[in-house]
C-alpha cells in the first residue's frame, strides 16, 4: 500500500508500513508462535491475509483546523495537525463522506476543540459503514449540547446530500480529556441502528456498539469458529447448549446458534443486547437467551457448564475471577477469540486443565503490530 501521509513523515500510524506485507504476516506468525509453543498446541494454522487498503470500515477523526478549513485526521508525534480523509486503509466512498461532513462543519460553524486552549465544540468524527449495504453510520462527539440546534437545523441538507447515511448521532464527551467519547449519546437520525451482515448473519450497530474494524476478516473470523464447531459435532461430540461471552452484538453466537444448539449470549452493554436479540428474532433462531450482564459474574454464579463456551475478551483478557469460574466449571470445549497474543497466553496458562488444539492468526489490522488469534481448547482428562 502506498501512503503520501506515511512517506511525508506525517502519519506513521501504519507502522509497519515500510515492511513488504509478507513480511509483516510472516513477523506476526512467528511472535504468536513464540507465545503458544510453551503450551503444546496440537494444530497451528496458516494465518488469515488481509487486504492491505481499503480494509478498514471504520475511522476515529481528531478534528483540527477551523469551521471555514476542518480538518480530519490525527495530531502527529510533532504535534502537526495532518487530514487523513483521503487515507487509503479507508475504502473509498469515506472520502466523498469526508468530504460532506467538511461542509456540514462550515455549514452549522462546528468549532474545532483546540486542546491547548479548552475552546471548541467538535472533538472527533466517528464514521462506520456496512459492508454489506455501503450505508453509513456517523457519530459527531461533541463538547457540549451547545450546537445541537445548528445540527438539527442542517440534519436534512446532510441526508439529502449522502443518501447512504442512515443513522447519524451526537456523543457528549465534556472532559478536557483525550477520551474519545462520552456515556450520554443523542439520537439525531430516526433510524437507530446501522445493519450489517456478515456471511449471512445479520448484525445491528447501534452508535456505541463495539465491531470488529475489518468486516471481510471479521467474516471469515466467524464463519472458522463455526466450522470448528461443525467439526466438532460431525466427531460425535454433543453441543446442545453453548455460552458467548462477551457476545457484543452477537458475531460469534449467532454464527453459531441453531434450533437444535441453545445459546447463551452474555455481554455487559444493554443496547448491544438488544442489537443481538434482533439479529436473533430475524434469524428465527428460538433457543437463545441475550443477557446483560457482566461476564465473570454470570459464570461464577452458574452451576452447570456449557457444553461449549466461546469467550472474545477486550485486550486485557478473561480475568483472574473469569478464569477461575471456568476452570471450575469446566466446559469440554472453548473458543476463544483474542486481540491480544500476550493476554490470551497468560489465560491460556491459567487454563492448565485444557489441551490448546487449534491456533490461527487473522491479520484485521495490516501494517500495524495487532492481530486477532482463534483458539480452540479442549478439556483434558482427568487422571486418577
Amino acid at each position: 500500500m502506498h501512503c503520501a501521509h506515511f512517506v511525508a513523515g506525517r502519519c506513521q500510524s501504519c507502522q509497519w508500513l515500510a515492511m513488504p506485507y509478507a513480511e509483516q504476516l510472516a513477523l506476526k506468525q512467528q511472535q504468536l508462535l513464540q507465545l503458544v509453543s510453551p503450551l503444546a498446541p496440537l494444530e497451528i494454522l496458516s494465518p488469515v491475509a488481509s487486504q492491505q487498503q481499503a480494509c478498514r470500515y471504520k475511522a476515529k477523526m481528531v478534528v483540527q483546523g477551523s469551521c471555514e478549513a476542518p480538518l480530519l485526521g490525527i495530531i502527529n508525534q510533532q504535534g502537526q495537525a495532518v487530514d487523513l480523509a483521503d487515507c487509503p486503509l479507508y475504502p473509498p466512498a469515506f472520502a466523498a463522506v469526508f468530504a460532506v461532513i467538511k461542509q456540514l462543519i462550515s455549514r452549522a460553524q462546528l468549532t474545532p476543540y483546540d486542546i491547548a486552549t479548552r475552546r471548541g465544540e467538535l472533538k472527533y468524527v466517528l464514521l462506520q459503514q456496512s459492508y454489506h449495504s455501503g450505508h453509513f453510520m456517523l457519530r459527531l462527539v461533541l463538547r457540549s449540547k451547545n450546537c445541537l440546534a445548528a445540527l438539527q437545523k442542517h440534519l436534512p441538507w446532510l441526508l439529502a446530500s449522502l443518501p447512504a447515511l442512515s443513522v447519524v448521532s451526537v456523543n457528549l464527551q465534556p472532559k478536557p480529556a483525550a477520551l474519545l467519547e462520552g456515556p450520554e449519546e443523542i439520537l439525531l437520525t430516526e433510524q437507530a441502528l446501522l445493519r450489517e451482515q456478515l456471511n449471512q448473519v445479520p448484525l445491528y450497530l447501534s452508535p456505541q456498539s463495539f465491531f470488529q474494524i475489518n468486516p471481510e476478516l471479521a467474516a471469515r473470523l466467524y464463519a472458522t469458529a463455526a466450522t470448528w464447531t461443525a467439526e466438532l459435532t460431525q466427531q460425535g461430540v454433543p453441543i446442545r447448549h453453548l455460552w458467548d461471552l462477551f457476545c457484543g452484538v452477537g458475531g460469534f453466537g449467532l454464527h453459531l446458534a441453531s434450533n437444535e444448539v441453545a445459546l447463551t449470549g452474555i455481554e455487559i452493554a444493554p443496547s448491544a443486547i438488544a442489537s443481538a436479540k434482533q439479529a436473533a428474532a430475524e434469524l428465527g433462531l428460538t433457543q437463545v437467551d441475550f443477557r446483560a450482564l457482566d461476564s465473570a459474574a454470570f459464570a461464577t454464579a452458574a452451576v452447570s457448564p456449557p457444553d461449549l463456551l466461546v469467550v472474545n475478551p477486550p485486550r486485557r483478557g478473561l480475568g483472574v475471577e473469569l478464569v477461575t469460574a471456568i476452570k471450575q466449571l469446566a466446559p469440554a470445549y472453548i473458543i476463544y477469540s483474542s486481540c491480544n497474543a500476550n493476554s490470551l497466553a497468560a489465560d491460556l496458562t491459567l487454563l492448565d486443565n485444557y489441551q490448546l488444539l487449534r491456533v490461527q492468526l487473522f491479520d484485521l489490522f495490516a501494517h500495524s503490530s495487532h492481530y486477532e488469534v482463534l483458539t480452540l481448547l479442549q478439556q483434558r482428562a482427568k487422571t486418577a
